[in-house]
This record gives C-alpha cells, structure tokens and sequence, in this order.
C-alpha cells in the first residue's frame, strides 16, 4: 500500500460519513467529467493545496454510496487525468494512483501532488485563472489569494524539485545512505531519527510537508540515494563507466555497474576508475615500479566537473566516462552556460546551473575550492607530462579528453599550441606570465631545444593563443608571456 493512501482512506472516511460532507482535501466521484475544463480546475485548486488532495472514483455523486470501479474504466480515467496534468494546466502537476478496497468495493484513488510553484492555472491562460479549494468546492482564486499563493511559491532549481512521493520516516531512512554523508562531513551519525530527518532537511536533501510526510529532493536523490533506480526520472543519471581494449569502441568493454548516488559512491567511482586504468612500468634502481600513467587530482577534478555541470533537465542522457588505451573521455548533457567561452574554463569566474550540488560537492571534500578545479587538472597534467586537456562542446553535450602520455615529437601542432595556452594561463596567475624555459620544462625538453620551442611560441602568437606580456620588449631570450585575453 502506498504511504499516502491510509490518508486518503481516512479523508473519504470521514467525508462519506453519516452525513456526507465535502472536504477540501477530497473530492469523490462515480465517473470522470467528460468536461476538460472543469476537471483542469480541480486539478489546478488541489495542486495549490499544501499537500496536495485527492480525487476518489467509484462513489455515487447522488446517493454518496460506494459502488466501486472496473480496472479498465480506472485505467482511461488516470490516462487522461495524467494527460491533462500535462497540457490542460500550467505548470505541469504530477499525480500518483493506486486502486484499494474501501468498505468491500474497488475504488481508484488519485493523489494530486501540490505543485512547488504556485499558482497552478489553467494553460495558455494568466494566471488569474487559479482555482483553490474553498469549503470543500473548488471555486476561482481572488487576485489576493494569487498573491499569497505566490508568496509560498518560488521557481526552483532542479535539485529543489521532488524526486519522490510523499514518504514516511522510516522510507526517507531506507532510501538514502545518509550516514556516509555524515562521514563525509566529518559529523557523528544521530541516534535519534527525528534529528537525523531535520538534518536532512537542513541539508536539502528532503523536504517535509506540514508533519505529513517528506519529499525526497532531486539533490538529495541524486546525492546519497542507495540506489538511484527507486527514484522515477532518476536512474538514466546514473554514472556510466565504459573500458574499451583499444582506441575506438569497436572492442569488447567493460562497464562499471554504479548505481548510487554521486557523493556517497564518489571513491568508489575513483577507485574503480583506477583500477580499470593501465599502469606504465618505470624501471628504477633495478625495480620495476607501477606509476599511475593519469593523475589522481585531474581524474577526480574531471569527474566531479562531469558530474556537477550537466544539464538535469535532457532527458534520456546521463554523465559518461569512456576509458581508451589512448585517452580517457568525460561527457556530461548540456552544453556550456551563455555566459561561458570554451577557451575560458580555466580559472574563471565559477558558475554552476547546479550550484547546490556544487557547493555540497566542495563541503564533502569531492572537489577543490571553487572555480579551480580545471587549473588543479591541468597543473597535475603538466607534472606528468600529458598533452593538453581537449575540450569540445557539441549540440547537446559538453566533453573534455585527457590523453595518455606523448613525447612532443609525437604531439600534434595543434595539441602543442594548446599546451601552450594552457600552460600560458597557469603561468600567468602564478608567475605573471612564461618564458621558453617554463614551456621546456613542461613538454619535459632540454636547453638545446629552445629553438624549437621558440618557434611554438610565434605559431601561438600567429594565431592569437598568446601574446607578449611587453610588446616593447626586443630582447626574445628574456621575453614573457601571457594568455591573450590578459
């Protein structure tokens, strides 16, 4: 039975009493309306309700008898309620159903959600066409119950959104792995329940309604669930995790099986990242020694970026690690935000259509400090000798590459003139600027390449990845330089 229908029983209850009263938070009926305008007003009032309400089907209208439902006419009922939740009101309201036994006969019950923003009116009309619940009817709002219905409303983020049904304590305990939140957090774990759940809620994670139950949120889920699949809309946002045995995906792969939610399953995903990945063999002293061929902080800079930016509301698509023999590629939905330029993501002003999982991702220890994690990835990258990030925005999706090592010989042209933007971007906000012996020592080259270095340098130049941090200076041997922009 789900959670919410002892409640509704009990609404029905008390309305289909010796006598029969209506109440504002049920509404029964034998059939539904062939009229798509009133029934679009009964679904508006109830969704502006705090809690929500309900609709019974299977009761007489006249005689408040209950003569119960056939599945099917119950069926073609909740497809069209769902259908005009959808078009007949704005914004979309979400309803739950279940069909229980009331007093020997089948009756169809119909949860309408209450909607997180308020007012609820019909479509393609203003929102003076609000309907709320008075006296047990449903009855037009009054422009002052528009304004307090829209002073309990305000437009939320994705993470504000609900991802499940209105459930109990012990549902919101079963579903999410709260107490590796806590560790991650550094906090002892309550004992008691009821501090546990308003931690939660102070944490975003759920959202309690009036004492009569609690919202898991779209961040709470996607942060700590147990098992994202318990949640509708959620399980296709799932990390996909894909080894392949050569450079394309022609060969047989290996995928990781994640299911959790992103902060508690984050060093797992990293450690699982890991170890599907091929260590170089250096030989030291006679040793064989394994060294990690990617870096620990770009990998984990790479995958929280992944994680945090993407665009929740694509359907259909999800966060996307692909691990090759010769790179390893991160792609998440969506493509940069407007305000965002694709050669300007290292060490720029943060900015996050997710902020809130964003900030939850730097208080749980996941990420840097806020707006370096690109910089961290790329200063790592340079130390171990990689070409450089490659980033890539396409029509739907935002992806980044880091590639294994490659000698400079090995390098293209292009990859090389972006090692040196990047490289000219670090230097600047810690040096002021670089010089051909700094970019020597990044590609890992020695005092008689110089002139080929130099020779890197004007290319960037020439095609405006650089410049001369003084363009007075006639001297090459000491010359600085900086990103363009700078």
């Amino acid at each position: 039975m789900k959670n919410w229908i002892p409640k509704a029983i009990n609404y029905l209850d008390k309305s289909l009493g010796k006598v029969p009263t209506e109440l504002n938070e049920i509404d029964w009926k034998e059939n539904l309306s062939p009229k798509n305008d009133k029934l679009c007003q009964h679904i508006a009032a109830f969704a502006n309700m705090p809690g929500g309400g309900f609709l019974v089907f299977g009761v007489n209208d006249k005689s408040a008898s209950v003569i119960g439902i056939q599945k099917a006419t119950a069926d073609a009922i909740v497809e069209r309620l769902a259908s005009l939740c959808r078009d007949g009101v704005n914004p979309l309201v979400r309803i739950d159903h279940a069909i229980e036994t009331f007093r020997g006969e089948e009756l169809l019950f119909v949860h309408i959600l209450e909607s997180a923003i308020k007012p609820v009116h019909k479509a393609g009309k203003t929102i003076e066409d609000s309907f709320i619940r008075s006296g047990g009817t449903t009855r037009k709002a009054s422009r002052q119950e528009i304004g307090a219905l829209m002073l309990n409303s305000k437009t939320p983020t994705w993470e504000e959104l609900h991802a499940s049904k209105l459930l109990s304590e012990v549902e919101v305990i079963t579903l999410l792995e709260y107490d590796k939140i806590l560790e991650l957090l550094g906090k002892p774990i309550p004992t008691d329940i009821k501090e546990i759940l308003r931690w939660l809620e102070d944490e975003k994670m759920i959202v309690d309604v009036d004492g009569k139950g609690f919202y898991i949120t779209n961040f709470g889920a996607i942060a700590a669930a147990k098992d994202l699949n318990k949640f509708d809309g959620l399980s296709r946002r799932s990390v996909r995790l894909i080894k392949y045995e050569g450079k394309n995906k022609v060969g047989a792969s290996k995928e990781y099986p994640g299911k959790k939610g992103y902060a508690v399953s984050f060093e797992l995903l990293i450690q699982f990242v890991q170890g599907l990945l091929q260590d170089s063999e250096i030989i030291k002293n006679a040793l064989r020694v394994n060294t990690a061929v990617y870096p620990e902080i770009a990998l984990r800079e790479l995958i929280a970026n992944t994680l945090i930016h993407q665009d929740f509301t694509i359907r259909g698509s999800g966060p996307m690690i692909e691990i090759f023999e010769d790179r390893i590629v991160f792609s998440n939905p969506g493509r940069l935000l407007p305000s965002k330029k694709i050669d300007r993501l290292i060490r720029t002003t943060p900015e996050s259509r997710n902020e809130i999982l964003a900030s939850a991702f730097r208080r749980y220890n996941i990420c840097e400090e806020r707006g370096s994690g690109f910089e961290k990835a790329v200063i790592a990258i340079e130390l171990f000798g990689l070409p450089p990030l490659k980033f890539e925005e396409l029509e739907n999706s935002f992806k980044v590459t880091m590639y294994a090592p490659k000698k400079y010989a090995e390098m293209t042209n292009e990859e090389r003139i972006e090692a040196c933007y990047q490289h000219s971007i670090i230097e600047y906000y810690g040096n002021g600027g670089f010089n051909n012996a700094s970019l020597r020592k990044r590609f890992g080259m020695h005092d008689k390449q110089a002139a080929q270095i130099s020779l890197l340098i004007k290319e960037a130049m020439s095609v405006g990845k650089i410049k001369a941090k003084d363009s007075d200076n006639v001297s090459k041997k000491f010359s600085v330089y900086v990103p363009y922009w700078a």
